[in-house]
């Protein structure tokens, strides 16, 4: 049976903190319990109007990482307090975790072993948005306004699961009827495909995009490689220009991986505009911001299979 867990998501709350935190499960899969934490600052019983609602994915390159991690929580807090926002962290299956362990991680198995994960942190996501949808009218949730928000391996995720939306994919059955997320925040993202190319059979729904030009954790353009394509902020933003389809893609010259993290505290406007205009008022704009830092590294070199697995599993 999927329920409430004790309250309070393993913090110490003062006494002063309106932000309080619940977990539940959501899914079971194969013999794990998936989790999420909700993020809220005014109980459901006194709500007068639905909010809306974030859904976040944690990074952490499909081996690692958690959905309550300390980094996260002044970013959840901030849009619970100051936005209005429920929101909900959530656990997903880590897909290279066991191939790396077990030294089958290469750049020869890569190609086949990253759509697989993809593919099964997506179907995650979706369950954790249905179960939320389910919950919306108890939770005091608007479902026609639910985000889905990630960073790194989680921002891979949510526009991962916008693509496949917008490509009626078979998973999507997973979801409420019609459903479709009321935007998209990434965080260093990309979309992976086993093509030359993404196709959009439909424009997906607002997306913000953030990253830096000089990553080499997640590639800001495209990497190919066996089949697969790994497609970054750049190459997804020019495709969504092409389609004249409603995005806000922040770049930055000679940043690298820290745009997976660094937008939740230090690009809060940004993130408050898009969220405001683009997703609240569905304002249709296309929006570049391109920003350089003073200490810039040089930025948009070649970027191969194997700079992805140095830079994202060495020393694992």
């Amino acid at each position: 049976m999927l329920g409430l867990l004790p309250a309070g998501c393993g913090r110490t709350v003062s006494d002063t903190d309106t932000v309080s935190c619940d977990t539940f499960v959501y899914s079971v899969k194969g013999g794990d319990s998936l989790r999420l934490d909700r993020y809220t600052d005014t109980p459901a019983a006194e709500i007068d109007a639905k909010k809306p609602c974030m859904i976040f994915v944690f990074g952490g390159a499909f081996i690692s990482g958690t959905r309550d991690a300390e980094s996260y929580r002044p970013f959840f807090e901030y849009m619970a307090r100051e936005q209005g926002y429920t929101v909900v962290s959530i656990d997903y299956r880590l897909g290279l975790k066991e191939p790396l362990a077990a030294g089958k991680l290469s750049p020869e198995t890569f190609p086949q072993l990253l759509p697989q994960t993809v593919l099964m942190a997506v179907e995650d996501l979706y369950d954790a948005t249905s179960f939320v949808a389910g919950k919306s009218a108890e939770w005091g949730i608007d479902p026609a306004r639910i985000v889905a928000c990630g960073s790194s391996a989680g921002a891979i995720t949510v526009l991962q699961g916008a693509y496949f939306i917008a490509n009626e994919n078979p998973l999507t059955a997973k979801l409420p009827d019609g459903f479709d997320y009321a935007g998209v925040i990434s965080f260093a993202g990309a979309v992976v495909d086993m093509a030359d190319d993404l196709t959009w059979k439909r424009a997906p729904a607002p997306i913000m995009l953030f990253h830096g030009d000089a990553d080499s954790n997640v590639p800001y353009r495209a990497l190919r490689m066996g089949g697969a394509g790994i497609f970054g902020s750049d190459y997804i933003a020019r495709q969504l220009s092409d389609m004249k389809s409603p995005y806000y893609f922040y770049s930055v010259e000679g940043a690298d991986h820290a745009l997976a993290t660094v937008p939740m505290n230090n690009y809060r406007d940004a993130i408050d505009q898009f969220l405001t205009q683009q997703v609240g008022e569905r304002l249709p704009a296309m929006i570049d911001t391109k920003e350089r830092f003073t200490n810039a590294s040089p930025g948009g070199k070649t970027f191969t299979a194997e700079d992805y697995i140095r830079s994202n599993f060495a020393g694992e």
